[in-house]
C-alpha cells in the first residue's frame, strides 16, 4: 500500500474477529451458478470441439446472491433481496438458499421473468464453456416499488448496503436511486458493484468497484497505469457525487481513490486456478468490513486478502473468516520476515531508502525481554525519521557486556519481536561488542540514544555527524530494566 496509514488502522487480525457483528442488506441480480465438471480427453468426430466426459455437477446462487454468500461465510448477517423467475431455476435458487442458513433470501418468484442460469463446464480445472440463459428486462413500476419497500424495511436492521449489479434488471434506475437515498437517511453506507457505462444511476453511493475496464469505459479516459487510474476515478467520483472508488486491478492487486487519499494494494494470489465471483468476493469482504465499523484503507485491505484466497480454488467460492485469519496470520509472519537483514543488506535497503527521500534513523541494544522502556525508546526514535533500523547485538555480543546467563532470549527471538513492531522498519543484528562497524554501514542520517549520554561518548556520534547527519537523544522511561525484571523473577524463574 502507498500513502500514509491511517492513524487509526487497527490490527487486520482484530478487524476479522469484528466481521461476526457486522449485519448486510445484499440487493442485486439474483442468479443459479452451474458447474459440470468432467476430464476432455478426445475431440469430438462430428466437430473441431472436445467432448467432456461428465463427473460432477454442483449448483449454487450466483450475482448477488454470491455476494450474500460470502458475506455469510464472514460471519456477517445477511438479508438478501432480489426478484427471479418463476420457473425451475428460480425454485432451485430458492432451495439453494436453504443451505445458507446465515442468509434470509427473500425472493420475490415473477411470472414475467425468467431467472438467469451460468452454466459453465470445467475441465481439469479449467473453463472449456459457458452457456448463459437469462432476462435483462427491467423490473416493471410495480415490481420496483415492492422491492424498495422491502428494502427501506429491512435497512432498519443492517450496518451496510450493498448493490450488486449485474444488469439483468432488478437495479434500475429508480430503485438503486431509492436504496441509496434510503441508506444515506439511514446513515448506513452503500457499496455498489457496478454495471454498464452510465453511472449517473449510482449517485451518491458511499463505495463503488468498478475493474479497471469497466473504469475507462464508464469515464471514456485511459486507466492502464496508477496515474490515469487515480485521475478516471477521482473523476468518477465528482461527477457524481461518490465517496470512494475502489478499482480492482486483477494481477495488479486494487486501488482506493478518493478526493484526499490514495492506496494501492498488491495482488495477494500465490496461484490463480479461478477468476469467477472473485469479485464478489471483494465486494461482500470490503462492505462486511465498513459494516464492522472499519475505515475504508483497513477494509480494502482485508478485501485484496480475501481476493488472493478466493482466485486459488476452483468455481464460484468464498471465503471463510478462519481462512482469512490464517492468510492474515501467514502474512504478518512474511511481513516480520522481510524486516530482517544481515549488514549488506540491510546497509543496500537503507541506500535504496536515502534515494528515495528517506530520512534513515538508526538505534542499537541488546533488548532482551523487551519491555516499555524500549518500546517508548522505538516510538521516539522512529517519529525523529522516516524509516528506522535497529541494531541488534549477537547472543555472543549481550553475553561479553552482561556476562553469563544473558541473553534470556536468543537473538533470532529478540529479532523476531522488534521486527514485529510497527515502529521498527529493519533490524540487523550486530557480532561485535559496538555497533560502530554497522553504523559506518548503513550511514544513517539520524542517531537516537536513550539515556544519560553526551553526544560525544555515544558510539558513531562522530561518524554521523561527519556524514552531515546528526545525534538525538532521548529520556528513557523509569523504572523500566532487564536486569531488574530478571532479579525480581529470581534464580528458579530465570532457568525455566
Amino acid at each position: 500500500m502507498t500513502g500514509p496509514q491511517p492513524e487509526n488502522s487497527e490490527t487486520l487480525q482484530t478487524l476479522v474477529v469484528r466481521l461476526a457483528g457486522a449485519r448486510a442488506l445484499v440487493v442485486g441480480d439474483a442468479m443459479l451458478d452451474r458447474f459440470v465438471y468432467g476430464r476432455v480427453e478426445r475431440i469430438s468426430p462430428e466437430a473441431p470441439i472436445p467432448v467432456l466426459s461428465v463427473e460432477a455437477e454442483r449448483a449454487m446462487p450466483g450475482g448477488a446472491g454470491n455476494v450474500a454468500r460470502n458475506l455469510a461465510a464472514l460471519g456477517a448477517g445477511v438479508v438478501f433481496l432480489s426478484v427471479v423467475g418463476d420457473d425451475e431455476a428460480g425454485a432451485a435458487l430458492v432451495r439453494a438458499f436453504d443451505d445458507h442458513p446465515g442468509i434470509e433470501a427473500r425472493l420475490t418468484r415473477a411470472a414475467n421473468r425468467i431467472t438467469t442460469v451460468k452454466t459453465r463446464f470445467v475441465a481439469m480445472s479449467q473453463q472449456v464453456l459457458r452457456a448463459d440463459s437469462e432476462t435483462t428486462a427491467a423490473l416493471d413500476a410495480a415490481e420496483g416499488a415492492a422491492l424498495v419497500a422491502s428494502l427501506e424495511g429491512a435497512l432498519k436492521s443492517c450496518d451496510v448496503l450493498v448493490l450488486s449489479d449485474y444488469g439483468k434488471g432488478v437495479l434500475t434506475p429508480a430503485v438503486t436511486a431509492a436504496a441509496i437515498a434510503a441508506a444515506r437517511a439511514a446513515k448506513i453506507p452503500v457499496v455498489v458493484d457496478p454495471k454498464g457505462r452510465d453511472y449517473a444511476r449510482y449517485a451518491g453511493a458511499s463505495v463503488v468497484t468498478p475493474n479497471r475496464k469497466e473504469l475507462a469505459e464508464a469515464t471514456a479516459t485511459p486507466a492502464s497505469n496508477d496515474g490515469e487510474i487515480v485521475a478516471a476515478a477521482r473523476g468518477l467520483a465528482a461527477a457524481h457525487g461518490l465517496g470512494a472508488v475502489v478499482v480492482t486491478r486483477a494481477q495488479d492487486g486494487m486501488s482506493v481513490v478518493t478526493e484526499s487519499d490514495v492506496h494501492h494494494l498488491k495482488a495477494e494470489a500465490r496461484e490463480v486456478f479461478d477468476v469467477s465471483g472473485a469479485g464478489d468476493t471483494v465486494v461482500a469482504t470490503l462492505a462486511c468490513a465498513l459494516g464492522a465499523g472499519a475505515s475504508l484503507a483497513d477494509a480494502a485491505r482485508l478485501a485484496n486478502s480475501a481476493a488472493g484466497i478466493v482466485v486459488g480454488k476452483v468455481g464460484t467460492a468464498v471465503v471463510h473468516r478462519d481462512e482469512l485469519a490464517s492468510a492474515l496470520r501467514e502474512h504478518e509472519l512474511s511481513a516480520i520476515e522481510a524486516k530482517l537483514a544481515g549488514r549488506e543488506r540491510a546497509a543496500e535497503i537503507a541506500e535504496g531508502w536515502r534515494a528515495r527521500g528517506l530520512k534513515v534513523g538508526f538505534t542499537n541494544g541488546c533488548f532482551d525481554l523487551l519491555h516499555p522502556g524500549h518500546v517508548a525508546l522505538l516510538a521516539r526514535a522512529r517519529a525523529l525519521c522516516d524509516r528506522l533500523v535497529v541494531g541488534l547485538n549477537s547472543d555472543a555480543s549481550v553475553r561479553r557486556l552482561k556476562g553469563e546467563g544473558r541473553p534470556v532470549q536468543p537473538d533470532i527471538a529478540r529479532a523476531t519481536v522488534l521486527a514485529a513492531l510497527g515502529t521498527v522498519d529493519l533490524v540487523t543484528i550486530f557480532e561485535e561488542d559496538t555497533p560502530q562497524a554497522l553504523i559506518e554501514a548503513l550511514k544513517p542520517d539520524l542517531l537516537v540514544k536513550g539515556g544519560d549520554y553526551k553526544v560525544a561518548d555515544i558510539v558513531g556520534a562522530d561518524f554521523v555527524q561527519a556524514q552531515g547527519g546528526r545525534v538525538e537523544i532521548v529520556d528513557i522511561v523509569p523504572g523500566f530494566s532487564t536486569t531488574g525484571t530478571i532479579a525480581k523473577l529470581g534464580p528458579k524463574a530465570a532457568q525455566t
